[in-house]
């Protein structure tokens, strides 16, 4: 699986706190640090997804 975040990202820090391993906070809104998403991270970053406030992450599933 895949991540990626929307413009819409208002930087609160919430994916970075739940899957640092696969999000970053950057300058003005969050980051993806990785490609492809590591196995024994994908329900981390899922659970980033779905309690995101402004519904910016998306997950890209094969």
């Amino acid at each position: 699986m895949k991540a990626r975040i929307k413009d819409t990202c208002t930087a609160c820090g919430f994916c970075c706190d739940t899957c640092p391993e696969v999000f970053e906070m950057g300058d003005d809104m969050a980051t993806v640090i990785v490609g492809p998403v590591p196995t024994q991270y994908e329900e981390a970053a899922q659970q980033a997804a779905e309690e995101c406030p402004v519904e910016a992450i998306i997950i890209e599933r094969p």
